[in-house]
């Protein structure tokens, strides 16, 4: 062999018997007990906030479901508000109109009576249901408003004397009281 081949093996010899001073002499059995628990406590704190992260969202999805729903049945609340003053002029003109009937008005209030029914089947398919009170009914706070109280012979106290305007729900939900005049009278 030349002596050119037989150096460069010697080297390299050498080189595989010697320890490598370049890489650290790392003991990997001795790893530092506080790094392991710091990581730990790393590991333990994203895994809380990834679970409070995940229950947030679902929160979040079922709210806005139940907002969802509430939007489609109620969303119509407010032109049920606008419609019930054109119910209440319908009713109005019926209820004159029978004061004092004529045959010449009798077409005319046929029709308005028809165009009343109509109003209420449409509301009707929509969910919306009227509150009639009746004369004698006792008074109920969650769906009537007393317009006046007066004291009336032979009544009962919280007895409904007059109607003055229909109440309305939507669905389950009051959209106006029934307007009434209660009796005042004591025991």
């Amino acid at each position: 062999m030349s002596d050119t081949r037989q150096e460069n093996m010697a080297e390299e010899e050498q080189h595989a018997a010697a320890p490598d001073e370049a890489a650290p002499d790392i003991d990997l059995s001795e790893e530092p007990v506080d790094e392991i628990d710091a990581l730990r406590a790393e590991r333990d704190d994203l895994k809380d906030r990834l679970l409070r992260t995940l229950a947030e969202s679902e929160n979040v999805r079922k709210r806005a479901e139940r907002d969802r729903r509430e939007s489609e049945k109620y969303g119509g609340t407010r032109i049920v508000r606008d419609l019930l003053p054109v119910y209440d002029n319908l009713r109005r003109a019926l209820d004159s109109a029978a004061e004092a009937a004529g045959d010449a008005d009798k077409a005319l209030m046929e029709g308005v009576e028809l165009t009343l029914r109509e109003l209420l089947k449409v509301l009707g398919k929509h969910g919306v249901t009227p509150i009639v009170p009746e004369v004698g009914e006792q008074f109920d706070p969650q769906s009537h408003e007393a317009m006046f109280e007066a004291p009336v012979p032979g009544t009962k106290a919280g007895e409904i004397l007059q109607v003055m305007a229909e109440g309305f729900l939507l669905h389950d939900r009051l959209v106006r009281p029934a307007q009434v005049g209660v009796s005042s009278n004591p025991g």
